[in-house]
């Protein structure tokens, strides 16, 4: 024995580097079959596998300059990060974007910007930008809203998200007096901390299903009755990343905690089918939004991704000869994504956010309702230009979820469908959680939404207006193509934008159905 032990300790480190390198290739060689080139090149070979893991990385931070990232370049990013942190973000000598690529987006600055007179809302409150519209006044809902930030957390779960970022958003819109929107997955405590609430509900009827996964009108009376900073519903039809696509969630992944908010069975799958089980057409659908608002009181909306409109058609005939149907409709574009979907949804399935929105306003408008219905856009809208953008187009809010990620912490990692994102922000891991701050989080939020309404209430006076909701079609200059490089938003999308009716900003804070914070001032 002390034979043996002496003969290893006489084994110089070299060797032993040497004698692990021979057991590599003998397993490359005559172990394994899976892959060729650890076969064919053993011990090398395993150096591609280990570059191809960490390509990513290096082409994010080494690699790629600072606009041609997706789906947030580095300067987006940037900005959003800064934004949050209340740090610098002007940019020095210039842009460095091209501004003749294809789709850049010009606003026509007035010769004299509006001014803001010493009694004005936004002479006390820089960040103050309120909807102009009121979700559920058209339709005489018992409890119209509207939401006091034109910028608003889009629809992400708990389970998609960490418990600590869902705690962190919500605190953080509280703070900006924005809403959240829950996402599918459930009201959860970790939504109940102050902010106002959308909530969203899909397929799977998560918090609000029976013992057979159908519908439960009761259980959702009972959820509202119970929270009332739910301020309105949202039915999910499809979403950007993934439309008319089902999902499963998998049993390992349903906690205790996720099986009692989503009223599921702890370890057992669970199935988000591609279409509802509560109506399966479109008169349906209206008569199912109808019984939720007169059953709970509150504005009832849609959330889709665009495709074909023969239905959206039937949608707003409906909707002219009964008078009623939903409320806000949330337009998804196709580039939405942080839920995780097959490339050839994520890539090919719904039209990008400009084309679809366009599609859709230009059939709302046509047939006289694009009036009475609230417009949100989400799909890569949370920066000023984008919003402008946006506004000039007929969106009335605008929700932001992978930016509101950035903003308390995600670094794009792409990752979120493995559960290791390593910001702790899109996992379940109770150790790559523990790292969120949930007040420094709360407030880097807010103070990205807070710093995005400024530089857009900037924007919008630059343009001679008071609110984003006067912007016109005609007041955006977007690059097209090589030959007449750039067009108004009306001759690019063949419409003009429906005129917003609004009074002053003045008018919208003294509104009773005002959210946020502001609402306890004004009653």
């Amino acid at each position: 024995m002390n034979t043996f032990l002496d003969f290893i300790s006489s084994i110089s480190w070299w060797m032993w580097m040497l004698i692990v390198l021979a057991l590599v290739a003998i397993r490359d060689i005559f172990l394994q079959r899976k892959h060729t080139i650890s076969h064919n090149f053993p011990v090398i070979g395993h150096f591609r596998y280990i570059l191809e893991r960490i390509g990513p990385e290096l082409r994010q931070y080494l690699v790629a300059n600072n606009r041609e990232e997706l789906p947030f370049n580095r300067i987006e990013r940037g900005w959003i990060y800064a934004s949050a942190k209340k740090e610098n973000n002007y940019e020095g000598f210039g842009t460095d974007r091209d501004i003749y690529s294809h789709h850049h987006i010009f606003i026509n600055n007035a010769m004299m910007p509006y001014k803001i007179e010493k009694d004005h809302p936004n002479a006390v409150d820089k960040t103050f930008l309120p909807c102009a519209k009121v979700i559920g006044a058209y339709n005489k809902r018992k409890k119209p809203f509207r939401p006091a930030s034109v910028i608003n957390v889009s629809a992400m779960s708990f389970g998609s998200l960490s418990a600590k970022a869902v705690e962190s958003l919500n605190k953080g819109v509280h703070i900006a007096g924005a809403y959240h929107n829950t996402g599918e997955g459930g009201l959860s405590p970790y939504h109940c901390n102050g902010g106002d609430v959308m909530f969203h509900f899909g397929t799977g009827y998560f918090g609000v299903r029976d013992s057979d996964g159908n519908f439960s009108m009761e259980k959702l009376v009972q959820l509202v009755n119970d929270n009332p900073h739910v301020k309105a519903i949202e039915i999910k039809l499809s979403q950007g990343a993934k439309p008319g696509k089902g999902g499963v969630l998998p049993g390992a992944k349903i906690t205790e905690e996720i099986a009692r908010i989503r009223h599921v069975e702890v370890g057992k799958d669970v199935l988000s089918p591609p279409n509802h089980s509560a109506f399966s057409n479109v008169p349906e659908m209206v008569d199912f939004i109808e019984a939720i608002a007169e059953a709970t009181g509150l504005p009832v909306g849609i959330k889709a991704a665009i495709g074909k409109l023969d239905q959206w058609e039937e949608l707003a005939d409906i909707m002219k000869t009964k008078g009623h149907g939903p409320d806000f409709i949330t337009v998804d574009g196709g580039e939405g994504g942080t839920g995780a979907a097959p490339p050839s949804f994520a890539d090919h399935v719904s039209l990008p956010w400009v084309y679809g929105f366009s599609d859709l306003y230009k059939l709302f408008q046509r047939k006289g309702l694009s009036e009475r219905i609230v417009f949100i856009g989400s799909g890569k809208l949370g920066f000023p230009a984008k919003a402008a953008m946006a506004f000039a187009m007929g969106v009335d809010c605008i929700n932001v979820a992978r930016e509101a990620m950035m903003s308390i912490g995600c670094i794009q990692a792409q990752i979120c469908h493995t559960n290791h994102c390593p910001s702790g922000v899109a996992t379940q891991s109770k150790w790559l959680q523990s790292g969120i701050d949930v007040t420094l989080k709360s407030h880097r939020l807010a103070q990205y939404f807070k710093t995005f309404r400024k530089e857009f209430i900037e924007i919008t006076h630059s343009a001679g207006y008071e609110h984003p909701c006067q912007f016109k079609m005609s007041d955006i200059d977007v690059n097209v193509d090589d030959h007449n490089l750039s067009k108004e938003l009306d001759l690019t999308y063949h419409y003009e934008k429906t005129p917003v009716p609004f009074k002053s900003m003045q008018d919208l804070k003294d509104c009773i159905y005002l959210g946020g914070q502001y609402k306890n001032q004004n009653t």
